[in-house]
């Protein structure tokens, strides 16, 4: 683990840890060894997904090549199938490390949305949306694509 001065959230137990193991509901669309996409309840764009490692660290900083590698494979695949299921004028991909760049949860997380109708992204509240919600947005990528967003 590389040594570092940011200053991270504590959010123990880790949410994203919790989706993955299955303790806490949530829609997990694809998974490899190395990642996951998730349909995040809060929608802050269209199709808003999170791209997040399958192991456990809080920052950029602590992800190994073969991590970096698929991790940005993976956000431009959610791209691409979020452009192609909404067909979108943009495509927003943030990520952020340490509470001062606004780090809600101490595990490394991409977020990739298509833009609103007016433009942007959403970062003031919006409402959490059901499982249920969630797992309609991953059908609806699931059909408009014609390859998976994981690769193995």
């Amino acid at each position: 683990m590389t040594e570092s001065s940011l200053e991270l959230p504590n959010d123990e137990p880790c949410a994203f840890c919790d989706y993955l193991s299955g303790k806490r509901a949530f829609t997990i669309l694809c998974r490899t060894n190395l990642i996951a996409v998730l349909v995040t309840r809060d929608q802050r764009g269209v199709g808003h997904l999170l791209v997040i490692p399958t192991r456990h660290f809080p920052t950029l900083l602590e992800a190994t090549g073969e991590e970096r590698h698929a991790l940005i494979d993976t956000v431009a695949a959610a791209a691409a199938a979020i452009d192609k299921a909404y067909e979108r004028p943009g495509i927003a991909v943030w990520q952020n490390n340490g509470t001062a760049a606004h780090q809600a949860i101490a595990h490394l997380h991409f977020h990739v949305a298509g833009t609103l109708p007016g433009g942007g992204t959403n970062f003031g509240e919006v409402p959490e949306l059901t499982v249920e919600q969630t797992d309609q947005i991953a059908r609806h990528l699931a059909e408009a694509i014609t390859s998976p967003i994981c690769q193995p």
